[in-house]
Protein backbone atom coordinates (compact mmCIF):
# COMPACT_ATOMS: atom_id res chain seq x y z
CA UNK A 1 0.00 0.00 0.00
CA UNK A 2 2.95 2.32 0.64
CA UNK A 3 3.98 2.53 -2.97
CA UNK A 4 -0.08 3.29 -3.68
CA UNK A 5 0.73 6.71 -1.08
CA UNK A 6 3.55 7.35 -3.12
CA UNK A 7 1.67 7.36 -6.44
CA UNK A 8 -0.92 9.67 -5.45
CA UNK A 9 1.33 12.36 -3.42
CA UNK A 10 4.01 12.03 -5.76
CA UNK A 11 1.52 13.74 -8.49
CA UNK A 12 0.03 15.99 -6.45
CA UNK A 13 -3.12 14.84 -5.69
CA UNK A 14 -4.78 16.49 -2.63
CA UNK A 15 -2.54 19.44 -2.52
CA UNK A 16 -5.45 21.40 -2.84
CA UNK A 17 -8.07 18.18 -2.28
CA UNK A 18 -8.91 17.06 1.13
CA UNK A 19 -8.97 13.28 0.56
CA UNK A 20 -5.62 12.72 -0.03
CA UNK A 21 -4.56 11.76 2.97
CA UNK A 22 -7.41 10.74 4.52
CA UNK A 23 -8.02 8.18 1.77
CA UNK A 24 -3.96 7.01 1.49
CA UNK A 25 -4.27 6.95 5.37
CA UNK A 26 -6.65 4.45 4.96
CA UNK A 27 -5.67 2.18 2.53
CA UNK A 28 -2.41 2.02 4.57
CA UNK A 29 -4.15 1.02 7.81
CA UNK A 30 -6.48 -0.57 6.19
CA UNK A 31 -4.95 -2.72 3.49
CA UNK A 32 -6.93 -5.98 4.48
CA UNK A 33 -10.39 -4.36 3.84
CA UNK A 34 -12.40 -4.96 1.12
CA UNK A 35 -12.19 -3.10 -2.44
CA UNK A 36 -16.54 -2.39 -1.36
CA UNK A 37 -15.44 -1.19 2.07
CA UNK A 38 -12.84 1.53 0.58
CA UNK A 39 -14.87 2.91 -1.66
CA UNK A 40 -18.26 3.04 0.65
CA UNK A 41 -15.74 4.63 2.92
CA UNK A 42 -14.36 7.36 0.33
CA UNK A 43 -18.42 7.66 -0.73
CA UNK A 44 -19.73 8.33 2.74
CA UNK A 45 -17.02 10.84 3.90
CA UNK A 46 -17.72 12.85 0.38
CA UNK A 47 -13.92 12.98 -0.32
CA UNK A 48 -14.43 12.84 -4.57
CA UNK A 49 -16.18 15.65 -6.07
CA UNK A 50 -14.83 15.10 -9.95
CA UNK A 51 -15.65 12.24 -12.01
CA UNK A 52 -12.62 12.12 -13.71
CA UNK A 53 -10.73 12.22 -10.05
CA UNK A 54 -13.28 8.74 -9.04
CA UNK A 55 -12.58 7.11 -12.73
CA UNK A 56 -8.52 7.54 -11.08
CA UNK A 57 -8.91 6.49 -8.15
CA UNK A 58 -11.04 3.37 -9.15
CA UNK A 59 -8.56 2.35 -11.37
CA UNK A 60 -5.86 2.54 -8.60
CA UNK A 61 -8.41 0.43 -6.27
CA UNK A 62 -9.00 -2.19 -9.01
CA UNK A 63 -5.33 -2.72 -10.81
CA UNK A 64 -3.50 -1.85 -7.70
CA UNK A 65 -5.25 -2.30 -4.16
CA UNK A 66 -7.29 -5.31 -5.09
CA UNK A 67 -3.98 -7.51 -5.68
CA UNK A 68 -1.87 -6.20 -2.58
CA UNK A 69 -5.19 -6.56 -0.82
CA UNK A 70 -4.69 -10.58 -1.91
CA UNK A 71 -1.04 -10.63 -1.42
CA UNK A 72 -1.39 -9.16 2.16
CA UNK A 73 -4.39 -11.83 3.08
CA UNK A 74 -1.99 -14.23 1.82
CA UNK A 75 0.68 -12.90 4.14
CA UNK A 76 -2.02 -12.76 7.28
CA UNK A 77 -2.57 -17.05 6.31
CA UNK A 78 1.06 -17.70 6.62
CA UNK A 79 1.25 -15.96 9.66
CA UNK A 80 -1.60 -17.90 11.61
CA UNK A 81 -0.02 -20.68 10.66
CA UNK A 82 3.54 -19.58 11.83
CA UNK A 83 2.81 -17.96 15.50
CA UNK A 84 3.43 -19.06 18.57
CA UNK A 85 2.88 -17.37 21.67
CA UNK A 86 6.05 -16.69 24.55
CA UNK A 87 6.93 -15.38 27.60
CA UNK A 88 9.67 -12.91 27.47
CA UNK A 89 11.94 -11.29 30.05
CA UNK A 90 13.77 -7.99 30.79
CA UNK A 91 16.60 -7.68 33.12
CA UNK A 92 16.26 -5.55 36.37
CA UNK A 93 14.27 -2.02 36.95
CA UNK A 94 12.46 -3.28 39.86
CA UNK A 95 13.21 -4.17 43.43
CA UNK A 96 13.68 -7.40 44.14
CA UNK A 97 11.37 -9.89 46.43
CA UNK A 98 14.12 -12.87 46.64
CA UNK A 99 10.99 -14.92 47.37
CA UNK A 100 10.64 -19.17 45.51
CA UNK A 101 8.51 -17.69 42.67
CA UNK A 102 10.77 -14.94 41.08
CA UNK A 103 13.11 -15.40 38.49
CA UNK A 104 16.93 -14.08 37.86
CA UNK A 105 19.29 -14.12 35.18
CA UNK A 106 22.71 -14.80 37.15
CA UNK A 107 21.46 -16.17 40.35
CA UNK A 108 20.10 -19.64 41.58
CA UNK A 109 18.68 -19.91 44.78
CA UNK A 110 16.19 -22.77 44.43
CA UNK A 111 17.51 -26.29 45.20
CA UNK A 112 16.63 -29.46 46.31
CA UNK A 113 18.00 -30.27 49.78
CA UNK A 114 20.67 -32.00 48.98
CA UNK A 115 21.95 -30.39 45.76
CA UNK A 116 24.48 -27.51 45.53
CA UNK A 117 26.03 -25.66 42.56
CA UNK A 118 27.12 -28.56 39.94
CA UNK A 119 30.47 -28.53 38.41
CA UNK A 120 31.70 -29.19 35.13
CA UNK A 121 33.96 -31.77 32.88
CA UNK A 122 37.01 -30.26 34.69
CA UNK A 123 35.71 -30.55 38.19
CA UNK A 124 34.86 -26.55 38.32
CA UNK A 125 32.03 -25.00 39.86
CA UNK A 126 29.50 -24.18 36.85
CA UNK A 127 28.37 -20.58 36.94
CA UNK A 128 24.55 -19.98 38.06
CA UNK A 129 22.94 -18.58 35.22
CA UNK A 130 19.02 -18.52 35.24
CA UNK A 131 16.65 -19.06 37.53
CA UNK A 132 12.57 -19.42 36.22
CA UNK A 133 9.57 -19.78 38.62
CA UNK A 134 6.88 -20.44 36.00
CA UNK A 135 4.33 -19.79 38.88
CA UNK A 136 2.35 -16.26 36.92
CA UNK A 137 3.82 -16.59 33.67
CA UNK A 138 1.67 -15.33 30.95
CA UNK A 139 2.90 -18.31 28.60
CA UNK A 140 3.71 -21.43 29.84
CA UNK A 141 5.01 -23.80 26.46
CA UNK A 142 2.91 -27.68 26.89
CA UNK A 143 6.49 -29.15 27.39
CA UNK A 144 6.63 -27.43 30.70
CA UNK A 145 3.17 -28.40 32.34
CA UNK A 146 3.67 -29.37 35.62
CA UNK A 147 7.20 -27.86 35.79
CA UNK A 148 7.59 -25.18 38.40
CA UNK A 149 11.02 -23.95 38.60
CA UNK A 150 14.24 -24.10 36.13
CA UNK A 151 17.46 -23.69 36.91
CA UNK A 152 20.51 -23.29 34.02
CA UNK A 153 23.96 -23.70 34.95
CA UNK A 154 27.09 -23.59 32.75
CA UNK A 155 30.53 -24.05 32.84
CA UNK A 156 33.01 -21.01 31.45
CA UNK A 157 33.83 -23.59 28.66
CA UNK A 158 30.55 -23.60 27.19
CA UNK A 159 30.07 -26.08 24.95
CA UNK A 160 30.22 -24.71 21.31
CA UNK A 161 27.79 -27.70 19.66
CA UNK A 162 24.83 -29.23 20.16
CA UNK A 163 25.25 -30.82 23.60
CA UNK A 164 23.77 -33.10 26.20
CA UNK A 165 22.49 -31.95 29.53
CA UNK A 166 25.33 -32.25 31.79
CA UNK A 167 28.29 -31.71 29.30
CA UNK A 168 29.46 -28.73 30.67
CA UNK A 169 26.02 -27.59 31.46
CA UNK A 170 23.11 -28.58 33.45
CA UNK A 171 19.30 -27.86 33.47
CA UNK A 172 17.64 -29.04 36.35
CA UNK A 173 13.58 -29.19 36.08
CA UNK A 174 11.43 -28.89 39.35
CA UNK A 175 7.97 -30.56 39.68
CA UNK A 176 5.02 -29.17 41.56
CA UNK A 177 6.05 -32.26 44.07
CA UNK A 178 9.65 -30.95 44.49
CA UNK A 179 10.22 -29.93 47.71
CA UNK A 180 12.55 -26.79 47.22
CA UNK A 181 14.71 -24.46 49.62
CA UNK A 182 16.93 -21.03 49.55
CA UNK A 183 19.88 -21.91 49.83
CA UNK A 184 22.86 -18.77 49.05
CA UNK A 185 25.10 -19.83 47.01
CA UNK A 186 27.30 -18.23 44.44
CA UNK A 187 30.50 -19.03 42.33
CA UNK A 188 32.75 -16.04 43.66
CA UNK A 189 35.10 -15.73 40.68
CA UNK A 190 31.91 -15.14 38.31
CA UNK A 191 31.59 -11.87 36.51
CA UNK A 192 27.57 -11.99 35.91
CA UNK A 193 25.54 -9.36 37.95
CA UNK A 194 22.56 -11.06 38.98
CA UNK A 195 19.55 -9.27 38.32
CA UNK A 196 15.53 -10.17 38.91
CA UNK A 197 13.41 -10.59 35.45
CA UNK A 198 10.66 -9.47 35.17
CA UNK A 199 7.87 -11.38 32.48
CA UNK A 200 5.60 -9.59 29.48
CA UNK A 201 3.64 -11.75 27.34
CA UNK A 202 4.99 -12.21 23.72
CA UNK A 203 1.65 -12.92 21.69
CA UNK A 204 3.24 -12.83 18.29
CA UNK A 205 6.31 -14.77 17.51
CA UNK A 206 8.08 -15.73 14.79
CA UNK A 207 10.90 -18.17 12.90
CA UNK A 208 13.62 -16.02 11.86
CA UNK A 209 14.65 -17.09 7.97
CA UNK A 210 17.10 -19.84 7.58
CA UNK A 211 16.43 -21.02 10.98
CA UNK A 212 14.67 -24.35 9.37
CA UNK A 213 11.27 -23.80 11.66
CA UNK A 214 9.27 -22.02 8.23
CA UNK A 215 7.99 -25.27 6.23
CA UNK A 216 9.70 -25.46 2.94
CA UNK A 217 6.99 -24.74 0.90
CA UNK A 218 5.67 -21.55 2.77
CA UNK A 219 9.45 -20.48 2.46
CA UNK A 220 9.34 -21.22 -1.88
CA UNK A 221 6.01 -19.27 -1.44
CA UNK A 222 7.63 -16.44 0.22
CA UNK A 223 10.86 -15.95 -1.70
CA UNK A 224 8.74 -16.12 -5.07
CA UNK A 225 6.51 -13.20 -3.59
CA UNK A 226 9.58 -11.20 -2.62
CA UNK A 227 11.32 -12.08 -6.21
CA UNK A 228 8.02 -10.86 -7.69
CA UNK A 229 7.57 -7.57 -5.67
CA UNK A 230 4.65 -8.54 -4.72
CA UNK A 231 6.07 -8.11 -0.65
CA UNK A 232 8.26 -6.63 0.62
CA UNK A 233 11.41 -8.39 2.97
CA UNK A 234 9.80 -11.10 5.52
CA UNK A 235 10.71 -9.14 8.22
CA UNK A 236 8.54 -6.24 7.45
CA UNK A 237 6.12 -8.61 8.46
CA UNK A 238 7.12 -10.86 11.24
CA UNK A 239 9.14 -10.25 14.21
CA UNK A 240 11.19 -13.08 16.83
CA UNK A 241 11.67 -11.67 20.27
CA UNK A 242 15.75 -11.48 21.17
CA UNK A 243 15.63 -11.34 24.87
CA UNK A 244 15.77 -14.29 27.25
CA UNK A 245 12.48 -16.02 26.68
CA UNK A 246 10.27 -19.82 27.14
CA UNK A 247 8.43 -20.74 24.17
CA UNK A 248 8.02 -19.09 20.80
CA UNK A 249 11.08 -19.36 18.21
CA UNK A 250 14.92 -19.38 18.72
CA UNK A 251 16.06 -16.28 17.27
CA UNK A 252 19.38 -17.86 15.80
CA UNK A 253 22.04 -15.91 15.16
CA UNK A 254 23.51 -17.82 12.52
CA UNK A 255 21.45 -20.69 10.55
CA UNK A 256 19.31 -22.74 12.35
CA UNK A 257 20.05 -26.64 13.54
CA UNK A 258 17.86 -29.72 14.34
CA UNK A 259 17.98 -30.68 17.78
CA UNK A 260 16.39 -34.41 17.24
CA UNK A 261 13.40 -36.09 16.69
CA UNK A 262 11.17 -35.31 20.20
CA UNK A 263 12.98 -32.42 20.90
CA UNK A 264 11.31 -29.00 20.56
CA UNK A 265 12.82 -25.56 21.54
CA UNK A 266 11.47 -24.47 24.93
CA UNK A 267 14.06 -21.89 26.47
CA UNK A 268 16.59 -18.73 25.31
CA UNK A 269 18.67 -17.26 27.46
CA UNK A 270 20.87 -14.17 25.85
CA UNK A 271 23.72 -11.91 25.84
CA UNK A 272 22.66 -9.49 28.43
CA UNK A 273 24.80 -5.97 28.78
CA UNK A 274 22.81 -5.32 31.88
CA UNK A 275 24.03 -8.56 33.74
CA UNK A 276 27.68 -8.58 32.33
CA UNK A 277 27.29 -12.07 30.47
CA UNK A 278 28.46 -12.53 27.44
CA UNK A 279 27.97 -15.88 25.69
CA UNK A 280 31.02 -16.13 23.80
CA UNK A 281 31.01 -13.35 21.42
CA UNK A 282 27.25 -11.41 21.87
CA UNK A 283 25.73 -15.33 21.76
CA UNK A 284 22.63 -16.83 22.56
CA UNK A 285 21.50 -20.59 24.17
CA UNK A 286 18.60 -22.49 22.71
CA UNK A 287 17.51 -25.23 25.38
CA UNK A 288 15.11 -27.72 23.64
CA UNK A 289 13.08 -30.34 25.66
CA UNK A 290 12.24 -34.16 24.61
CA UNK A 291 8.26 -33.95 25.81
CA UNK A 292 8.46 -38.14 25.58
CA UNK A 293 11.75 -39.12 27.82
CA UNK A 294 12.33 -35.65 29.63
CA UNK A 295 15.96 -35.29 28.14
CA UNK A 296 17.42 -31.55 27.52
CA UNK A 297 19.40 -30.34 24.66
CA UNK A 298 21.90 -27.29 24.72
CA UNK A 299 23.10 -25.49 21.71
CA UNK A 300 24.63 -21.83 21.12
CA UNK A 301 25.49 -19.47 18.37
CA UNK A 302 27.59 -16.03 18.33
CA UNK A 303 28.92 -13.77 16.02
Amino acid sequence: MFFLYLWLTERGFGEKRKWKNTVCHYLLCNAYESLSNIEEYIKEKSLITSGSTYLMVDWLLNNICNKSIKDMKRIDEIKKILVKKATGFTTGGFKPTNSDTESWIGRVYLYKEDETIPTDNDGKTMLPILQVCLEGLPYIPDALKGTKVLTVFMSENIPGRLSSNGNNWVIREYKEKDVLVIKDLSNQPSSIKPFPLKNLLIEEDYPVWDSGDIPMEIEDELVEMEDSGEITDYYDYTDCFAGHKIGGYPNYIQSGIDFGDGYEFVLQITSDEKANLNIIDSGNVYLAKNRQTGDWKFYCDFY
